[in-house]
């Protein structure tokens, strides 16, 4: 068993990442699920790494030594919820990976249902064409906004230093396995998505309607979607966006990063519907 002080090698992380990166752009190419695009690949995919960007140096200017710091304290303290059920190893790692994942599911759930964490993450949502960019597609707002919620789950479930670090290059991979643009064959990834998160369930999620945009909420495990009644099964190929966001120059860069600050909208209705409004 690894050293549960220490963090998943770094060499180890950066291989299973753009391994999988690398592959789903292959699959992409090859087997589409939604087509045609609605703008470029390249002017989509560079946008998309601009973002992410901000939120990047985020994570490991802000959360990143925080985390490493309180997971080794947790782990020395043994606080949490892990710690106090079952011994050191592989079963106390698997519980501490699956109870973040439980964790970052109520995270996502709120940042759809409070107005001003939605205010962040809508600027992941009105991407115009879901694939494996948009998996690193969230404001640096919402990344700042999101370290208290992670760090309290840390001291909570009691994660320590190898298993914060394998949950997060397993959600890495998995975010960008869920939100590629790759066709799996359908009874495969039906029976895949009582599992895990696939890329036609969280394409339902991406939806541009409301009522399917509030399933599939899970990032890495389907249960707790099943769990609660969120899960929500179907071509995953319908229109991506939201309603008041559909034109390409509402997603341009400098947009994307000033919307969080901008006069709100009323997101979840037609443009049609928004020039016939009386006021806004």
């Amino acid at each position: 068993m690894a050293d549960l002080n220490r963090e998943l090698p770094a060499w180890l992380r950066g291989a299973v990442i753009f391994g999988v990166a690398g592959t789903l752009a292959i699959l992409e190419f090859r087997r589409a699920l939604r087509k045609p695009r609605r703008e470029p690949q390249v002017t989509h995919t560079v946008r998309n790494l601009a973002i992410a960007a901000g939120a990047g140096v985020v994570m490991q200017i802000a959360e990143r030594p925080l985390a490493l710091w309180l997971t080794r304290e947790t782990r020395a303290r043994n606080w949490g919820v892990a710690p106090r059920l079952l011994r050191p190893g592989i079963a106390q790692t698997a519980l501490s990976i699956a109870m973040l994942d439980y964790g970052l599911y109520h995270w996502h759930v709120l940042t759809h249902k409070i107005p001003f964490l939605w205010r962040f993450h809508l600027v992941h949502h009105i991407d115009l064409d879901l694939d494996a960019s948009t998996a690193l597609r969230f404001h640096f707002g919402e990344m700042l906004l999101s370290i208290p919620w992670r760090l309290a789950q840390i001291v909570i479930f009691g994660a320590s230093p190898f298993a914060y670090s394998l949950w997060q290059t397993l959600l890495f991979a998995s975010i960008l396995f869920h939100h590629s643009n790759v066709r799996l064959p359908r009874g495969v990834e039906r029976i895949l998505s009582f599992i895990i998160m696939t890329p036609r369930l969280h394409g339902i999620h991406h939806e541009a309607d409301q009522r399917r945009a509030n399933t599939n909420w899970s990032s890495g495990l389907a249960l707790w979607d099943l769990l609660h009644g969120t899960y929500k099964w179907g071509t995953g190929a319908g229109l991506i966006g939201v309603p008041a966001f559909l034109a390409v120059q509402d997603v341009r860069l400098a947009h994307c990063l000033t919307l969080p600050f901008a006069e709100q909208t009323t997101d979840w209705i037609s443009p049609t519907e928004l020039i016939a409004a009386p006021s806004r």
